[in-house]
């Protein structure tokens, strides 16, 4: 979400190394199918993932892995598609990875969502880890075209998941201007998920922005955050709105990730963390560009960083917050009557 320096890119592109793949991990609490008939989900589903760095299983892990990273968070954990992929049966790799001459390539995986992409505009006009790959990233609407192309149709052994507009929160700018940028992302994403709908897909999850402004980044802001919390209510009171008048609402799984955030910094420590949102796992002094993309391990701030901070730098969940979210989709997605 923001540009990296040349001294990373130069540490990265001198290196060209193989693809981290997203089929390994441990899941970290999700819980998988371990060898038993069935998976933990109790029903097989392959998922298919859009979306942004919240999701990205490795869009970017050919070059990031020269210095041990591949995912937004504290490598090597996995992000919360990959545990619920896991927790229904399967794995999740990326359909796309970006080689060392900064293009895209077809992998054949179902995790579309990569680090950096808004709801729909395009690459070109934002400005994210420029320096190392390139305007390249594709908004949501493309990654969905890029499905569609490939594949035909959904069908009703997918489990898709969409969670967007991060990105398109912390770009809108300042209030009131910002409104507008934020209203037409939110009704943009509803006209993708009926697109997704109507493609033949019955199981789709549709997860809201966070509270973008309680992030460490957001309190670093001069406003405390303040704007950015504003920004993300209103994306997603716009999404609700959007997905209503589009008659979407009874069709998807509706995941309401800004009130669980907000309750998990509320209550910490009982969900297992040490430090809340107030400081990251990822060592600034250590991670190429103060980026989760490229923490790992001997970057961490502690040895189990990764377990006991919420965050891995000032806008990544940590590990054990994406197991725990992933576990949160999950029991939604049961009550919902799918699977358990």
């Amino acid at each position: 979400m923001r540009g990296i320096h040349n001294k990373a890119g130069m540490a990265i592109s001198a290196v060209l190394i193989a693809l981290l793949t997203a089929c390994g991990g441990h899941g970290s609490g999700s819980g998988s199918g371990g060898g038993g008939s069935a998976p933990a989900g109790g029903i097989s589903l392959q998922v298919v993932s859009f979306g942004d760095s919240l999701s990205d299983v490795g869009t970017y892990a050919p070059i990031a892995s020269a210095v041990g990273g591949g995912r937004f968070t504290t490598n090597p954990g996995q992000v919360w598609t990959q545990d619920v992929a896991q927790y229904y049966g399967g794995t999740l790799s990326a359909a796309y990875t970006i080689d060392i001459t900064h293009k895209l390539s077809a992998q054949g995986g179902l995790g579309y969502a990569e680090g950096g992409a808004t709801v729909a505009t395009p690459a070109s006009q934002n400005d994210f880890l420029t320096d190392v790959i390139g305007n390249v990233e594709m908004p949501v609407n493309q990654q969905v075209s890029s499905y569609l192309a490939a594949h035909g149709s959904f069908n009703a052994s997918q489990l898709v998941l969409v969670w967007a507009g991060a990105n398109d929160v912390l770009r809108a700018g300042a209030l009131p201007a910002a409104a507008q940028t934020v209203q037409t992302a939110a009704s943009t994403l509803a006209q993708i998920i009926g697109q997704i709908v109507q493609g033949g897909a019955t199981h789709v999850v549709v997860v809201n922005v966070p509270n973008v402004g309680l992030s460490p980044k957001g309190l670093a802001q001069p406003d405390g955050g303040a704007t950015l919390t504003q920004e993300s209510q209103m994306f997603n009171n716009d999404l609700n709105a959007a997905l209503q008048a589009d008659g979407l609402q009874g069709k998807v799984i509706q995941i309401d990730s800004y009130t669980w955030v907000n309750q998990i910094i509320a209550n910490f420590q009982a969900n297992g963390f040490s430090v809340s949102n107030t400081a990251q796992a990822c060592d600034p002094s250590k991670t190429p560009d103060d980026t989760s993309l490229f923490c790992s391990p001997p970057t961490y701030v502690s040895a189990n960083a990764d377990q006991t901070y919420m965050f891995a730098d000032d806008l990544h969940p940590a590990t054990h917050l994406h197991a725990l979210f992933a576990q949160f989709v999950e029991q939604q997605i049961a009550a919902s009557g799918l699977g358990h």
